[in-house]
C-alpha cells in the first residue's frame, strides 16, 4: 500500500527527505481493531513535533487524524462493521493515517457524521476529543453549567480553539474568550461563537478591563504558554483553573500557589497509549460530536485543503503549520 514516511527524524521541512512516499505491506486488524480505508487526513502540530524530535529505526508513518471506510474487523470487534464509514485520530503508538490503510482499535473510533464530506470530517477527531476532554474531564465543568464564570482560550483560531470555543459556547454557560493575533483569525474566533476576542500579542489585562472583567475563573492556553504563562497567572481569578496542551521548556507551578489555581494537562493519546479502562469514552465523545454535527449544532473546522495525500503536499502541510499561520485544520485526501 503506499504510506508518507519519516526515516530520519529533525530533518527541515524544505528537505525532501524529511517526507518520503514508500510502499508499505497492508496492515493487519488484531482482535479488537479496524482495518480502515484512509479516505482523508488533517495535520496536527503533534505531527510536526514527532517528525522534528522523534528518532526512527525504520520508516515511521505520522498523522494523527482521518477518516475513512471499514474493510475489515478483529475477531472481537462488537461497534462496527465492513462498509461502515468512520473517524477517528489514532494512536501515538501505532503506524499513523498517512497511508491508504490503518489498522485501528475500535474503541476510539467513533461513526463518521453523515451530512459532512471525508474531508470536512477528517479535521474534527483529534481537535474535538482534545477540546472535549479539556471542558468536561480535566476542567470538570458541567454540561450546561458554568453560568457566571468565564473561560479565556488562548490561541482560539487554531484547531483546538476552533472546536473548543464551540463547544464551550453551545454546552456550558460559560463567557467564552478567545485570543487571536490577526483580522482574519479574529472574525474567525468570532464566527464560532466567542463572546469576546482580544489580541493575545497584547497585554491580557488591559484588554479585560476594557471589557469590564477584572479576572477570569478558566484559563485554557493552546499555544506559546511559556511566552503567556505571566500574564495568565496575572489574570486568573483567585481558586481560579489553569489548563494546558502545548510543551513549555519549562513550567513553574509555584507562582499558581499564592492564588490556589488549579493545574491540568490534557494529552488525548493518554487513553490509548496506556489502554485505559475507559478508552471506549473516545468512541463514545466521537459518536456525540457526530451527531452534533448532523443536528447543525457544530460545525467542521476545515480551514484549507491542501490536495491528495503525498508527500509533497504533506509537507506543505507542516510547513504551514509550523509558520504559525494555520486557520483551523489542514486536510488532504486520496492517494
Amino acid at each position: 500500500m503506499k504510506a508518507v514516511v519519516y526515516t530520519q527524524h529533525g530533518l527541515p521541512i524544505s528537505d525532501a527527505a524529511a517526507l518520503q512516499d514508500i510502499e508499505l505491506p497492508m496492515p493487519e486488524a488484531g482482535a479488537h481493531d479496524l482495518l480502515v480505508e484512509v479516505r482523508a487526513v488533517s495535520v496536527n502540530p503533534v505531527d510536526t513535533k514527532i517528525r522534528l524530535g522523534a528518532k526512527v529505526d525504520q520508516p515511521r508513518v505520522l498523522g494523527w487524524d482521518a477518516s475513512g471506510i471499514v474493510r475489515a474487523v478483529g475477531a472481537g470487534v462488537t461497534l462496527f462493521a465492513p462498509g461502515d464509514e468512520v473517524f477517528y485520530a489514532g494512536s501515538l503508538v501505532r503506524p499513523g493515517s498517512n497511508s491508504q490503510y490503518q489498522a485501528v482499535d475500535e474503541r476510539i473510533v467513533g461513526r463518521k457524521p453523515a451530512s459532512i464530506d471525508f474531508a470536512q470530517a477528517a479535521a474534527l477527531p483529534l481537535t474535538s476529543i482534545t477540546a472535549w476532554e479539556l471542558l468536561f474531564d480535566r476542567l470538570q465543568v458541567p454540561e450546561q453549567g458554568g453560568a457566571g464564570k468565564t473561560l479565556l482560550v488562548i490561541g482560539a483560531a487554531g484547531g483546538v480553539g476552533s472546536i473548543l470555543v464551540q463547544l464551550a459556547r453551545t454546552l456550558t454557560g460559560l463567557t467564552v474568550i478567545g485570543t487571536a493575533s490577526r483580522e482574519e483569525t479574529r472574525n474567525w474566533v468570532r464566527e464560532l461563537g466567542a463572546h469576546h476576542v482580544i489580541d493575545h500579542t497584547q497585554p491580557l489585562r488591559e484588554q479585560l478591563e476594557l471589557l469590564r472583567i477584572p479576572a477570569v475563573d478558566i484559563v485554557i492556553s493552546l499555544t506559546h504558554t511559556d511566552q503567556h504563562y505571566a500574564s495568565i497567572v496575572d489574570v486568573l481569578a483567585p481558586q481560579g483553573q489553569f489548563a494546558l496542551i502545548d510543551d513549555p521548556a519549562t513550567l513553574d507551578a509555584v507562582p499558581l500557589k499564592r492564588k490556589s489555581i488549579s493545574l491540568h494537562w490534557e494529552l488525548m493519546f493518554t487513553r490509548s497509549m496506556f489502554g485505559t479502562p475507559d478508552m471506549i469514552k473516545q468512541h463514545e465523545l466521537l459518536n456525540r460530536v457526530a451527531r452534533m454535527v448532523d443536528d447543525g449544532t457544530l460545525r467542521t473546522t476545515l480551514g484549507q485543503h491542501f490536495g491528495l495525500i503525498s508527500a509533497d503536499n504533506l509537507r506543505r502541510a507542516h510547513a504551514h503549520i509550523e509558520s504559525g499561520r494555520a486557520v483551523g485544520k489542514i486536510v488532504l485526501e486520496h492517494f
